[in-house]
């Protein structure tokens, strides 16, 4: 294949606007130059004539000693030096560029870095051998550069290539999350022993019964988030079941048994992997049309993808992995899967749950409200899936089914199996945050006013712990006061003095 020109100057590329006029390089300029069909990274690199170096949210400049020769390969090197390895990419550009083109790169510079990671990614991949000899000599090089991204603590040596593969995942999934200076503190600031200092002074009983409280506000904030309003009943069974977390291997059958938990009663929804298309959106009021926001993956490849997920959760597990970027790439790998009719988004935030809980990142008993600390920041959530959904859907071709349903025309299945996961681990850490800062504390301070209420009650009225709940909640209801209709209807016989008392002690205890 022969381009002849490969980077160009722009001031605008693809609707988004540069900084300054400079020459787009690197995975940009490849992806135009070629026409591959994928979503842009989401920081894109310029060079500069400007002699200074910066970074914005969607742009990284660099100055004009940094340009690569203007050439596949050029760019190539460029792009794994300076912005990491992009999986999908390099999938679409195997795909699309011709077996000899790629073994002229390796044979023009058998021992490079750069030319042995790019043979190695070719047959990883492809899951195919070029036609060359194994290398015989050379020092092995670390296929992720850990300056740039996460990897694997544990490598595998491919003596074909002599390359040390540390990806964080399998060739059937594997999310790859970039080093940000977010993410970088919160590890840096080690919040699992943060949970562990937060919690070490609070009295056995109090924490379980925080546990406890924490299980149920949990589970309603996830009903909530997918737009349920569920019975007490049904909030307090999921509840259960987030509270388990951790202690079953997670695995289809897993998957399955959290599914009919999530639905209970089956009638309408066919329990399992879905076997028809699927779409998170709305229908057009007029003609029922389908209007898509995240198009899920193939009906057809979700076992593969969910065989590959499992997989790589097992791997990330086993190598001792960061907890919380581990739950981030399986997490949301799973949710943009999609691979149930229903229960997806349920179950979605319990795999955070049980892989922080399985991974020693929480402490023994206690459950992160992870759902609760996503609920506080719900339009962020709803951006990170966005992040994800929104660019991907000029890329999938489909058609409405008879049913208004969608059926996907186009391979589809290596966006779900190779994304960028950094907005999804920032997004996360920052709700594991909270909860330590935040959820813990203040549900731990409640109980504790609560319970000294409850004594000061109990020592002057001798009520029983039902009417005390009654009390504290209309109290709650009424901003410290007990509404009139209280008063009237549903207090139990107190005389006004021992009201305005109650609600003294009230104001005492909780507005402090």
């Amino acid at each position: 294949m022969v381009v002849k020109q490969i980077s160009r100057k722009i001031t605008v590329f693809q609707g988004r606007t540069a900084p300054e006029e400079a020459l787009l390089v690197g995975y940009g300029a490849l992806i135009e130059a070629l026409g591959l069909r994928l979503p842009l990274p989401t920081v894109l690199t310029l060079v500069s004539s400007k002699k200074r170096v910066y970074n914005t949210p969607e742009w990284r400049v660099l100055s004009s000693s940094y340009a690569p020769d203007d050439t596949l390969y050029g760019h190539l090197v460029f792009a794994l030096k300076y912005e990491g390895i992009n999986l999908l990419f390099f999938k679409k550009l195997f795909e699309r560029v011709e077996k000899s083109t790629i073994e002229s790169w390796i044979k023009s510079e058998p021992l490079g870095q750069y030319s042995r990671r790019i043979w190695f990614l070719y047959e990883w991949l492809l899951q195919q051998n070029l036609d060359m000899p194994d290398l015989k000599g050379g020092n092995y090089v670390l296929l992720i550069d850990e300056k740039l991204q996460y990897a694997s603590s544990v490598s595998v040596n491919s003596s074909r290539h002599r390359i040390k593969n540390n990806l964080t995942g399998t060739v059937n999934f594997c999310p790859l999350i970039f080093k940000t200076d977010k993410l970088e503190a919160f590890i840096n600031e080690n919040l699992s022993e943060k949970t562990s200092s937060v919690i070490k002074d609070i009295h056995k009983d109090i924490l379980l019964r925080t546990s406890v409280f924490l299980m149920l506000k949990d589970s309603k904030a996830s009903f909530t988030i997918e737009g349920e309003t569920p019975t007490h009943n049904r909030a307090i069974r999921w509840g259960r079941a987030i509270g388990q977390a951790g202690r079953n291997p997670l695995s289809t059958k897993e998957l399955l048994r959290l599914q009919q938990a999530v639905i209970e009663n089956s009638r309408f929804v066919k329990l399992g992997y879905r076997e028809q298309g699927g779409f998170i959106g709305e229908h057009d009021r007029t003609t029922g049309e389908p209007i898509p926001e995240h198009i899920s993956a193939r009906w057809q490849d979700i076992k593969p993808l969910m065989d590959g997920l499992l997989e790589t959760a097992s791997m990330l597990e086993e190598n001792q992995f960061n907890p919380v970027l581990t739950a981030a790439e399986i997490a949301f790998g799973f949710i943009f899967i999609h691979p149930f009719v229903d229960g997806n988004g349920r179950i979605h935030r319990y795999i955070v749950h049980h892989l922080l809980s399985k991974m020693n990142f929480t402490p023994q008993g206690i459950i992160f409200p992870v759902s609760a600390a996503i609920l506080e920041r719900i339009d962020d959530y709803r951006n990170v899936l966005e992040s994800f959904s929104h660019p991907l859907l000029d890329f999938i071709e489909w058609k409405k089914t008879p049913d208004n349903n969608i059926e996907v025309l186009n391979s589809t299945i290596d966006f779900y199996r190779y994304f960028d996961a950094t907005l999804m681990a920032e997004f996360l850490f920052e709700c594991v945050d909270f909860t330590i800062t935040k959820v813990i504390p203040q549900e731990v301070d409640y109980i504790q006013k609560f319970d000294a209420m409850k004594i000061w009650l109990d020592n002057e009225f001798q009520m029983p712990d039902k009417t005390i709940a009654l009390l504290v909640r209309f109290l709650e209801q009424g901003n410290g006061k007990f509404s009139k209709r209280a008063k009237e209807n549903e207090l139990p016989p107190l005389k006004e003095k021992e009201i305005e008392e109650i609600e003294e002690k009230y104001a005492f205890y909780f507005e402090k």
